[in-house]
């Protein structure tokens, strides 16, 4: 499966993007997608995760309230609304697939898009 990130741009803190990452090739309801993110000179973070279905979501501590990850199987995308922005937020975002279901390790994905910025400013 091939995957395309994008939705990424420069906001003013308190604002809000939607990331997109659409898949081309194998059915992809079949899989679970993840976030991830990496800022300048730190390691990749998980954000997010959803199951094939979109029954199941999960994220991490500091973006719980402020993110949703959602998917549209028949349009083969997967969202991520990010609301309340902050400086913090800002670095490369990733989607990433993975068969059976969505787990928080970067190395348990496959399949990976190639990115896109996303810039907080203050």
């Amino acid at each position: 499966v091939q995957l395309q990130a994008s939705g990424g741009g420069l906001v003013q803190a308190g604002g809000y993007l939607r990331l997109s990452c659409a898949a081309s090739g194998r059915t992809f309801s079949s899989y679970a997608t993840g976030w991830f993110r990496q800022a300048p000179g730190k390691e990749r973070e998980f954000v997010a995760a959803i199951s094939w279905s979109g029954s199941n979501t999960y994220y991490v501590d500091s973006v719980k309230g402020r993110f949703t990850v959602y998917r549209d199987n028949a349009k083969n995308t997967v969202y991520l609304r990010m609301n309340s922005l902050k400086p913090e937020d800002t670095a490369v975002y990733y989607c990433a697939a993975k068969t059976r279901g969505p787990t928080m390790t970067a190395e348990e994905y496959a399949y990976w898009g190639q990115g896109t910025q996303v810039t907080v400013s203050s």
